[in-house]
């Protein structure tokens, strides 16, 4: 089959790979329905993540199952499902206490840019649909697979409750789908900071109530400005590097909380700062496995459209052309159809 291989930096092919096959009794093998290029995808893609040989890409998926190991009971061939780009067993302790992104069998997908993928720890990780969803909820669920889930983790984690103001870091495809989860959780001020026209539309349709284009001082003091000098209950940091760090600190108000997601590249903390800006913080790898179940209802019901993020759709064998596209921010997020 043809998948996606990253062989260096900005040396993205797709080319004839073998067939996944089930090498563990608790992996699954699935036809995917679409993948997509994340935002993550771009860190070794532009040398800021070592790449020490070709490596195979995608962690994104949704689609039908065609084989399933001797031990994988809760998903059989034919179903349709949505996994997390965090494998896990699901009943370990951290996955029981919610923090299945650190579970104790923890694996990070790979190779989901191929029209196949095999899906490891597949009774911890999938989540099947009662039927097969129409095409045209594809992009819709396979937004659940991990852009929506960390966006939806980046707003529990800042605690973003009923009548908060919130503000979002990033307009990223995870910054977007950070303000959708805020409007979801009932916030009732979403400032979103973002320069780009195309990316504050879509930040308005999943419901920012404020745009702000300031960065640094000007982007705080803004903040400070429409928040009365208070600063902001809760903080999605949704980027990753030092800057977006720094912004996300001196924008939340004394007691408030950051939730990260970003990966961080070249943060620093000042403890000082920290210890005397009493703000809370919490983030990592979204635990998506553990919002599965209610954003797949949400989807299904029609309640909320996270696919809107996918603003280019190509076949898999232009992959390289969507990696291009994202890299140059002609695009939010490709979708890719296999």
């Amino acid at each position: 089959m043809l998948a996606t291989i990253l062989h260096k930096p900005g040396d993205i092919r797709c080319e004839e790979v073998a067939d996944p096959k089930i090498i563990h009794p608790t992996d699954a093998i699935i036809k995917l329905s679409a993948s997509c290029i994340c935002g993550s995808d771009l860190w070794p893609y532009r040398g800021l993540q070592t790449v020490d040989g070709p490596m195979h890409m995608g962690h994104e998926y949704c689609g039908i199952v065609v084989e399933v190991g001797s031990e994988v009971r809760t998903v059989r061939p034919g179903q349709f499902v949505v996994g997390s780009f965090c494998l896990s067993d699901n009943t370990c302790p951290h996955c029981r206490f919610g923090f299945q992104s650190s579970c104790v069998q923890r694996e990070f997908m790979t190779g989901a840019q191929a029209p196949y993928a095999r899906v490891a720890l597949a009774d911890g990780t999938l989540v099947a649909t009662a039927e097969v969803p129409p095409d045209e909820l594809v992009p819709d669920l396979l937004a659940v697979s991990d852009v929506l889930g960390t966006g939806w983790y980046a707003a529990d984690a800042a605690e973003v409750r009923e009548g908060s103001t919130v503000v979002v870091v990033g307009d990223g495809a995870v910054g977007l789908m950070g303000v959708l989860a805020a409007r979801e959780m009932g916030a009732e001020r979403i400032i979103a900071m973002s320069r780009h026209a195309s990316r504050q539309k879509l930040a308005r349709d999943f419901g920012a109530t404020d745009i702000v284009v300031e960065r640094g001082e000007e982007g705080v003091a803004r903040i400070k400005d429409l928040t009365k000098g208070v600063g902001a209950d809760s903080v999605l940091e949704c980027v990753g590097t030092r800057e977006s760090f720094d912004q996300a600190l001196a924008c939340s108000r004394p007691g408030g909380t950051i939730g990260y997601v970003g990966v961080p590249h070249g943060v620093t903390f000042d403890g000082q700062n920290l210890f005397f800006g009493q703000k809370r913080m919490l983030g990592g790898p979204a635990p998506v496995r553990r919002f599965l179940p209610d954003l797949l209802d949400r989807v299904l019901k029609g309640k909320i459209k996270p696919g809107k993020v996918f603003d280019l759709q190509l076949p898999l064998a232009e992959v390289a052309e969507g990696y291009r596209a994202m890299d140059e921010r002609r695009a939010i997020k490709t979708l890719l159809r296999v």
